[in-house]
């Protein structure tokens, strides 16, 4: 068997994430941005350690406080952001042991190149004492999938958007898929969600919860900003010939008359839990109750996520799951 990441249904030894930690980045949201994090890293260090990264000595002082005796270690490094399913490494298992994989960052594009970002896939190698083999093209986590079968899923908005591989086409971006990662069946999915500033990471859109079933969003309403996104996906993954499973649309969520990519798939799949971001609207208790049908052997909890959300992602975006 090729060295691939296995599923985050896998058994894992840890979760690593990290704490908001910039007043100038998050500014009057800090504060309940933080309190968000600690809300999840408590549910998911019921089933695993928690290693989570604080950027300075006053985050350390707010994360001890808000954890308490949780299992959780905390670790000191200057992040720019705490978005580390993109900035993190990716970590492999083979017949050889773990590995992890680094992959060139750039900001989403260029649009937010933040000191540290760059360093952090190195640091927390290092912290796991792990090898990292360092690949020269970007990949951000999050724009990825996968069912530990070498089956992936991604979005060509992301992938092949110039801003990230300008020189790469669909087949380079295969190949090197295939090379790095051990994938080697990769369904493309077209647009990620509206005002989306990762350029359709598909964690938002399209997950998988076991191996060949993908869960896809529904819309909420004839009104839902991403109706047609989520029609087109499902045309897709049917004709790959996935078996395909709802989800609820949280459908337009507006902060400050902006439409904001709000959704429910950006789910974190933890050992003891399922975590599902919620945005205190209808769909909410739907969505947990859907997601819990497909982990009967985990605890699916809910928790708001409406401040994490102002950074522009979720629970999801935030964690990496280093395997046992």
């Amino acid at each position: 068997m090729t060295a691939r990441q296995p599923a985050e249904w896998a058994k894992h030894s840890a979760t690593w994430t990290a704490f908001p930690s910039h007043a100038e980045l998050w500014q009057e949201d800090l504060e309940p941005a933080q309190a968000e994090v600690a809300a999840m890293v408590r549910a998911i260090a019921t089933g695993e350690r928690v290693e989570l990264l604080v950027a300075n000595d006053e985050a350390a002082a707010a994360a001890r406080a808000l954890l308490g005796d949780a299992n959780v270690r905390l670790h000191h490094y200057g992040f720019g952001d705490i978005w580390l399913r993109d900035t993190g490494p990716l970590f492999m298992a083979s017949p050889h042991g773990a590995a992890a994989a680094g992959f060139r960052f750039n900001g989403w594009g260029g649009k937010y190149d933040l000191p540290g970002d760059a360093g952090v896939a190195a640091f927390i190698a290092a912290e796991c004492k792990l090898p990292l083999a360092r690949h020269g093209w970007v990949l951000e986590g999050g724009a990825i999938d996968v069912d530990g079968t070498g089956l992936v899923v991604t979005t060509e908005q992301c992938l092949l958007n110039p801003n990230r591989n300008p020189k790469m086409d669909r087949h380079e971006v295969e190949s090197h898929l295939r090379r790095d990662l051990g994938l080697d069946r990769v369904l493309w999915l077209g647009q990620g969600l509206m005002n989306d500033h990762t350029d359709g990471h598909v964690d938002n859109l399209a997950r998988f919860v076991a191996p060949g079933r993908l869960a896809l969003p529904v819309a909420a309403g004839s009104d839902d900003p991403n109706k047609d996104v989520f029609d087109d996906a499902w045309d897709r993954a049917r004709e790959f010939g996935l078996d395909i499973v709802p989800v609820p649309s949280p459908g337009k969520v507006e902060v400050d008359g902006r439409i904001v990519p709000a959704s429910h798939m950006n789910f974190y799949i933890a050992n003891a839990v399922v975590v599902v971001p919620l945005y205190g609207n209808a769909s909410d208790e739907d969505a947990v109750k859907a997601i819990a049908d497909y982990f009967p052997d985990r605890q699916v909890v809910g928790h708001r996520a409406d401040h994490i959300l102002t950074g522009g992602g979720s629970f999801h975006c935030i964690t990496q799951q280093q395997p046992k």
